[in-house]
């Protein structure tokens, strides 16, 4: 690697080139609208921090069947893909760059926010944990199982979302294979107990994802296309036996697609705990993966940039940091001290803690 490549440098991904390799992660805010629509504040709240290498926006569920929380925005319905277009336009004409996360949760779900249907998984499994639907916080109840005749469905919806989000204007899109939803549920052996073709083995348990992904990359090309993948996450009851062979092994299948990105969440410290170097895939799935690589999970500036510059990524995704300081690139390149995240904003609605963190006054 160069001496000068660094958060700062340029990168060229694929066919478009970011300014910067400090991207933008996905993050879920609950500030959608009524039928899950992205609002005008979704607008500004993207426009300010359009000087991202790369904006990957939040989890978008691509069906009504993939809702696991209030306030979450879709990429299926008409008036959607109208409320995404106007985000897309306005970050555009900020020179910013956006991908769009497509997202089923699965059996991380409730059926007050499914119509009264039980959540679906790959098995029916217990799952320990809590969504947040009408009425607040209840725990997720043992979802049904996908019948084998079903899956073909949610590989229709993705590619269909895929579709929407051309035509809402994105500059590309990932797709969620992480934090315990459903991608993951179908690879990981402590969620997968499935006897057909969809479950048992490795070749197997990746079937689906390997699927979503070929029909995603049939309709956006594979430079436009990313993956995300969180081997540490267990929240939600979810485990795997051997994590080393399965994301290897998926890692090797992914590349054959031409998949543009895989974005790894393994955390080096702070809010995301810490992954001793023992457990660390990075540096495996690094050699294994042959085109763009992101890593995600407590960086800095210092530390993002030592990454850069080891060769261990491409990019960098920064989730909160990005999330209290709209301007996050400048004020990294300014050394500048960082908003503080207030964490009680998360995740409810409104401009407080959305909207209204101070960009620094820049002096020219």
């Amino acid at each position: 690697m160069a001496e000068d490549t660094d958060l700062f440098s340029q990168y060229r991904m694929g066919d478009l080139t970011l300014p910067n390799r400090i991207v933008m992660a996905p993050m879920t805010r609950n500030r959608a609208g009524d039928d899950d629509i992205p609002v005008p504040l979704t607008v500004t709240y993207y426009v300010q921090r359009a000087s991202a290498g790369i904006i990957i926006t939040e989890g978008s569920q691509v069906s009504p069947q993939g809702v696991g929380y209030m306030h979450t925005p879709g990429i299926y319905s008409a008036a959607q893909v109208a409320g995404w277009k106007k985000v897309t336009d306005a970050v555009h004409r900020e020179g910013g760059r956006i991908f769009i996360q497509l997202w089923h949760v699965g059996r991380v779900s409730h059926p007050d926010l499914l119509g009264g249907a039980l959540p679906v998984a790959p098995s029916a499994l217990p799952v320990e944990g809590f969504t947040h639907a009408s009425g607040g916080k209840k725990p997720i109840p043992v979802p049904r199982a996908l019948k084998t005749e079903e899956v073909p469905d949610i590989v229709r919806q993705f590619r269909q979302a895929a579709e929407n989000a051309k035509t809402a204007g994105f500059d590309g899109v990932e797709i969620h294979g992480a934090n315990t939803y459903l991608l993951d549920q179908f690879l990981r052996s402590g969620s997968n107990k499935r006897t057909d073709k969809y479950g048992g083995s490795l070749e197997n348990r990746t079937r689906l994802p390997l699927e979503v992904t070929k029909a995603v990359i049939e309709v956006w090309g594979g430079d436009r296309v990313g993956y995300r993948i969180s081997p540490h996450n267990n929240a939600h009851s979810m485990s795997d036996e051997n994590p080393l062979e399965t994301f290897s092994y998926f890692a090797r299948e992914l590349n054959k697609t031409g998949l543009g990105y895989l974005h790894l969440i393994e955390p080096i410290g702070g809010r995301m705990g810490f992954a001793p170097p023992e457990a660390r895939l990075g540096p495996i799935l690094r050699r294994i993966f042959e085109r763009t690589f992101i890593l995600n999970g407590g960086y800095g500036l210092h530390s993002g940039n030592e990454a850069i510059a080891n060769g261990e990524a491409d990019l960098i995704a920064f989730g909160v940091p990005f999330l209290a300081n709209p301007d996050l690139p400048e004020r990294f390149r300014q050394n500048a001290p960082l908003n503080e995240p207030d964490e009680s904003t998360f995740y409810v609605g409104g401009a407080k803690g959305y909207t209204d963190y101070p960009a620094l006054v820049v002096h020219r």
